[in-house]
C-alpha cells in the first residue's frame, strides 16, 4: 500500500491543499424583517465577498467559508475553499433565533479546527461575522457565554454588525466588541472590507497580529460604531 493510500479520504483535501486555513463562518440573519431591499442587497454583498476572494490566490487556498442562516437556522455550507464556496440566493422567512444560529456556527468551527489538528494543518483565528437586522427570538443567554468563553480563550474572533433594527444592547451583551452599526444598506462595501481584511490575514504568519481595515474610516465607510 502506498503512502497516498493510506490517507483517509476525508484528508484528501489537504494532500491536495497543505496550506493553512483561515476559516470564517458567515452567521446571516434571513428572518422575516430582512424581507425586500435589505435581502436583495444581502445576496449582492453575498456575490461581491466571493468574487473579491477568488481575485487572490493565496486567499482562495487558505479562507474556508461557512454559511449558517437564521430565520429557520439552516446551515447552507460547510467549511470550504473560497475558490468552492458558492454565495446561495438566500429568502427572508421565520423569526430570529439567534442563539440557536450562533451554538451552531460555533460548533461547525470546533468540528473543522478538530479536522484541521486530526490532518496536521496549521489554521489561524477564526472569524465569526454576525449581520442581524432584529432582536433575538429564542434564548440568547448561552450563546453570549460561549462567545465570550471563545474570545477569552482566543478560541475566534467574534463580530457582531446590527443593521437597521437591530438590538444593539443585545449585541454588546453577545459580542465582546462593541457591535457596528451598517450605514443604511452598505451590504457590498460591507463584504468587500470582509474579504480585504480577510485576503490580509491568509497573507500573513499563522500567529502574527494582523491590523484590520478600519470599517468606519474614509468616505468608503459603511458602519459607525453601534
Amino acid at each position: 500500500m502506498t503512502t497516498l493510500e493510506q490517507v483517509p479520504f476525508g484528508g484528501a483535501e489537504f494532500v491536495e491543499n497543505p496550506e493553512p486555513r483561515c476559516p470564517c463562518v458567515l452567521l446571516l440573519d434571513t428572518s422575516g424583517s430582512m424581507n425586500g431591499a435589505p435581502i436583495n442587497e444581502l445576496n449582492i454583498g453575498l456575490r461581491t465577498f466571493k468574487d473579491e476572494l477568488v481575485t487572490d490566490g493565496l486567499a482562495e487556498k487558505r479562507v474556508e467559508v461557512a454559511l449558517v442562516t437564521f430565520g429557520p437556522v439552516n446551515v447552507h455550507a460547510d467549511f470550504q475553499p473560497a475558490s468552492v464556496f458558492q454565495a446561495p440566493t438566500l429568502v427572508a422567512t421565520g423569526d430570529t433565533p439567534m442563539g440557536q444560529a450562533i451554538q451552531t456556527a460555533l460548533d461547525l468551527l470546533r468540528q473543522r479546527k478538530d479536522t484541521y489538528k486530526a490532518n496536521g494543518i496549521n489554521y489561524y483565528r477564526p472569524w465569526v461575522f454576525l449581520i442581524t437586522d432584529g432582536a433575538p427570538t429564542d434564548s440568547w443567554q448561552a450563546a453570549a457565554q460561549l462567545v465570550h468563553q471563545g474570545e477569552a480563550q482566543k478560541a475566534f474572533q467574534f463580530f457582531a454588525v446590527g443593521v437597521q433594527g437591530a438590538d444593539l444592547n443585545i449585541l454588546r451583551q453577545i459580542a465582546v466588541r462593541e457591535p457596528l452599526l451598517l450605514k443604511g444598506l452598505r451590504f457590498r462595501d460591507l463584504f468587500a472590507w470582509l474579504s480585504s481584511s480577510l485576503k490580509n490575514v491568509s497573507h500573513s504568519q499563522v500567529g502574527d497580529q494582523v491590523p484590520m481595515s478600519n470599517p468606519t474610516a474614509g468616505p468608503s465607510g459603511w458602519a459607525s460604531v453601534g
